[in-house]
């Protein structure tokens, strides 16, 4: 960052003024909860958490130095405000995919198409099986046209793909949209305070469970050394 643009010392004392007044908000919303999932005490946090990044990031850029404070990344939902009883709902999906093996993607492409030599390839809606397996970006979407995003999810690695991060978010709602209402924007109403439930699969929760394992494992190592044992 150049000198221009590194924050003065002020914004910085003011930074930190605002964690201050943060944190006692924080203190305050907290001893007033009224009990679990109090969306004073959510908010008050949030508050904290964002005053607390960004005095982290002016004093860095100001002075080269960090503070102590991990600050934790929002992944969880908001206190439910939707209908007590839902009359309908909304399933919104999200699967993330690596392709680690583009030639086992194309040649999947061009099998489907030398099956179907009138799939349409994305070439203004015309047939053009011969040009399935000439690219990714066409193999791809020959392959998502052929089958039901669960039945790639099951088979990912016959497409070449290897699984990611996914998410299922249940989203209730009073009453049920209009035909063609939302196509235009399919993902501008995933309000997380209208989710229901949601599912998560990352490697990460693999991650953690193998770290817990490992602990429980040098926990019965040091069971094992105790004198006496």
């Amino acid at each position: 960052m150049s000198d221009a643009a590194q924050p003065s010392a002020a914004e910085v004392r003011a930074a930190a003024e605002a964690v201050k007044a943060a944190l006692d908000r924080h203190l305050e919303a907290v001893e007033r909860r009224s009990g679990e999932g109090d969306p004073a005490v959510y908010a008050a946090f949030n508050e904290l958490a964002a005053a607390a990044e960004v005095y982290d990031e002016l004093l860095y850029d100001a002075y080269d130095e960090v503070t102590p404070f991990e600050i934790p990344g929002d992944d969880s939902l908001p206190a439910y405000a939707g209908p007590e009883e839902p009359s309908a709902l909304s399933v919104l999906i999200r699967r993330d995919y690596v392709v680690v093996e583009p030639q086992r993607l194309l040649s999947q492409a061009q099998r489907i198409a030398d099956l179907d030599p009138d799939i349409d390839t994305g070439n203004d809606g015309q047939g053009g099986g011969a040009a399935a397996g000439e690219s990714v970006h066409t193999a791809l979407g020959v392959v998502f046209g052929e089958f039901e995003a669960d039945e790639i999810a099951s088979r990912h690695k016959e497409f070449g793909l290897e699984e990611g991060d996914s998410t299922l978010w249940v989203v209730a709602d009073e009453e049920p949209p209009e035909p063609g209402e939302w196509l235009s924007a399919p993902f501008d109403q995933a309000d997380p305070h209208m989710v229901v439930c949601r599912f998560d699969m990352s490697s990460v929760f693999d991650e953690e469970l193998d770290e817990e394992e490992l602990d429980e494992e040098d926990e019965d190592d040091l069971e094992v050394l105790e004198p006496g044992s």
